[in-house]
């Protein structure tokens, strides 16, 4: 393609671009009538009202619920005990990571919710799916007491190996609007994700703790914005599930009034997908009540050893205040009923 070829051009070269799953979305065509046709078309889509709203700001009351049980000196009705000392270790991105918390019983049933399983479900036309063990997100406005949160744009997705992957999500769980921080993405950039890493070839990586994980340059970022992709801060309502290609280019920013961001992220994939192996590993880290990052198949897995000031955090546990209280659909999302007996 020529150095002026843009987003809309590579989709109509390319109808057959995306593939999600076992299925083939074309970039161009309205195929769905859902909101998978904005997924083909933008790498991202809003899936409204996947959790009801009351029921998703019950949600959020257990997040404040479960910060203000560490007992620090956070209160949910005093933005002034926002500060790194009353709350459990959460980094300037919003992510808290250790704790058991991705299996907090709360967690556990955003992502059992049925709206939400539905539209993975819809997504890969397969309802043998795999969850993530994935992260939760607390981004409070106004923080000074931590290190700025600076944009970070990336694909969660090795450049080497192309063609769809993984479809990422979360689930807003308080009103979020254009100042209330959350996801930007770069509509359309998931269409030229290849010809990119093609064109960038020669480009200094950005170090990175995994090969899943790529970080544009200014150069990388000065290359998409010449092909026409435009950054786009998606704003939802409580229960609203964000979806989006992990070739898209995205970050989070921060809330700059007076709304916190609370969000649950929620991965999934078929099962289908994942190996033996990756099943066993992800029983490991269900056992020992870890997160898996957004990987269904356990890729990678963490810890519960929170580091405060360079030290372990005195507040870590290693499971949660309420273990999850599972439905057989919703065990079946751990991958643990897809295990084989060994002969």
């Amino acid at each position: 393609m020529s150095a002026t070829t843009t987003v809309t051009e590579t989709v109509q070269a390319n109808p057959n671009l995306h593939g999600f799953g076992r299925m083939r979305l074309d970039g161009t065509d309205h195929q769905f009538g859902d909101f998978r046709d904005e997924l083909a078309r933008n790498g991202f889509a809003v899936v409204k009202g996947a959790i009801p709203r009351e029921k998703a700001l019950k949600y959020a009351d257990e997040m404040y619920t479960w910060l203000e049980n560490f007992k620090l000196g956070f209160d949910r009705n005093d933005l002034s005990t926002v500060h790194k000392d009353k709350l459990p270790v959460i980094n300037e991105k919003g992510m808290c990571l250790h704790y058991g918390l991705p299996h907090e019983n709360f967690v556990w049933g955003v992502r059992s919710e049925p709206g939400v399983v539905g539209a993975f479900e819809k997504i890969y036309d397969d309802e043998d799916l795999i969850v993530s063990f994935d992260a939760i997100n607390f981004q409070f406005p106004n923080r000074t007491d931590i290190a700025p949160n600076k944009p970070w744009p990336h694909q969660d997705q090795n450049p080497e190996k192309h063609g769809f992957r993984c479809m990422q999500g979360l689930v807003n769980l308080l009103p979020n609007g254009p100042e209330d921080g959350g996801l930007i993405v770069c509509k359309g950039g998931h269409l030229v994700s290849e010809e990119f890493h093609r064109d960038m070839a020669d480009e200094e990586r950005i170090p990175a703790w995994t090969p899943e994980w790529y970080g544009f340059t200014d150069r990388g970022m000065k290359w998409l914005e010449d092909r026409g992709c435009k950054w786009e801060k998606v704003c939802a309502e409580p229960g609203d599930l964000l979806l989006w290609d992990s070739r898209t280019p995205h970050y989070n920013l921060s809330p700059k009034n007076s709304q916190p961001r609370f969000a649950i992220y929620t991965c999934f994939m078929p099962v289908a997908d994942a190996t033996q192996d990756d099943l066993i590993r992800k029983k490991d880290a269900f056992d020992r009540r870890v997160g898996t990052t957004h990987w269904p198949n356990a890729m990678h897995t963490g810890s519960n050893v929170a580091q405060r000031d360079g030290k372990e955090d005195p507040h870590n546990r290693d499971r949660p205040l309420n273990d999850p209280e599972f439905s057989e659909r919703a065990f079946k999302l751990t991958g643990i009923p897809y295990i084989k007996a060994q002969a």
